[in-house]
């Protein structure tokens, strides 16, 4: 546990009292606060979290889950919610206005929902229609920011996750021609292509040139996919694929619908976070995989797993940075401004906003 104290020590944010504490002693902290909250607290984590939290966590679990469990429970007063900032806003969006929801460092932000902001994407959206009429529903990825679950709302479209993605986009395509899919390209053009629809059919936007990139006849195409990606997952290549086929021919590969599609044309199984451990957990004894997602997440697996033979698609690859800005000393320091009544880095999403967003949310769960 040395590597949490080397971490905080040179940490300007952080308050000069938890540099001071032991493990041992945040520790020991965080389950008095627990025991003297009770119900009127939950913490909810990421299966991405490191195991530093993970054991504080009432529950772990995908965003949207964790979300939909947070509004669940009517008895908490206070969400501290371990995973990135997207995920708090969708908690603070679906759970009553007299609940708060605490992320325990405003800098776990997420790569993939950063890569579309509202200005982007509503100038995007104007072109996108000057070229191609109203034939168009978007879509987002509930890796977004509030904001463009707000934008998608708005214009008829819905959210999606990496577990309900294929109904999403069949759902889609039943109300438009053409669907717009923000904002990472890898996991629209996976499912869009599992559906049946070409390679040749999709088109990317770039937000960055404000340009579409396709060479064919843009009446052909069906899916435009935003250029976006996550910054972990991205870097699942098939040179890994072909490395783990050399070395070990007998193991099976599985990997998260948002590394590049060459790589999951390239691996035996792609599916969700929930997927990919619910397939390990029922593998059979003896079994041998290699799993291209987080690396906290493998590593967990590995230990709860001790009967299988599992590694990393890429060993590596690090874990997600921004997720792992959520730790114990973070943690703590949450807790405590909630004895205080301080509320540090408090959730709060604009009512308008919460209004648009929830059309989207609402949308998906209608349709799955």
């Amino acid at each position: 546990m040395v590597d949490i104290l080397d971490l905080i020590k040179n940490d300007a944010t952080l308050p000069e009292k938890y540099k001071q504490m032991s493990v041992e002693e945040m520790e020991e902290r965080v389950k008095e606060i627990k025991e003297k909250y009770g119900r009127r607290l939950f913490i909810p984590a990421h299966h991405y979290q490191k195991d530093e939290i993970v054991q504080f966590a009432d529950a772990t679990g995908d965003s949207l889950q964790l979300a939909q469990l947070s509004q669940k429970k009517a008895d908490a007063e206070f969400i501290v919610f371990c995973g990135v900032h997207f995920m708090a806003e969708t908690a603070d969006i679906l759970t009553r206005k007299d609940q708060k929801v605490l992320l325990p460092d405003l800098r776990a932000g997420c790569s993939l929902a950063d890569m579309a902001n509202i200005y982007q994407t509503e100038k995007a959206w104007g072109i996108l229609q000057e070229t191609f009429g109203d034939t168009i529903i978007p879509l987002t990825y509930v890796n977004s920011t509030a904001e463009i679950k707000a934008f998608v709302g708005r214009h008829g479209g819905a959210t999606v996750t990496s577990s309900n993605a294929h109904k999403m986009i069949k759902w889609a395509l039943t109300q438009k021609d053409r669907l717009f899919f923000l904002p990472d390209e890898h996991l629209g053009r996976n499912v869009s292509y599992e559906l049946g629809i070409q390679l040749d059919q999709m088109a990317v936007w770039d937000p960055i040139s404000n340009t579409l990139e396709y060479d064919g006849n843009q009446d052909d195409v069906k899916v435009i996919l935003w250029k976006g990606h996550c910054s972990v997952h991205q870097n699942f290549t098939v040179a890994n694929v072909e490395q783990v086929r050399k070395n070990h021919p007998d193991m099976k590969i599985i990997v998260h619908p948002e590394c590049p599609y060459e790589t999951v044309a390239a691996s035996d199984l792609y599916g969700s976070t929930s997927y990919i451990i619910k397939t390990i957990e029922e593998a059979p004894s003896g079994s041998k995989w290699a799993i291209g997602t987080e690396m906290n997440l493998v590593n967990r697996l590995i230990q709860q797993h001790p009967d299988k033979e599992i590694i990393s698609l890429n060993p590596f690859l690090c874990s997600c940075m921004t997720m792992n800005r959520i730790t114990l000393p973070y943690l703590l320091w949450s807790l405590e401004s909630i004895e205080t009544g301080e509320y540090i880095n408090e959730i709060s999403v604009d009512p308008d906003i919460s209004k648009d967003a929830v059309l989207a949310l609402d949308r998906m769960l209608a349709n799955v």
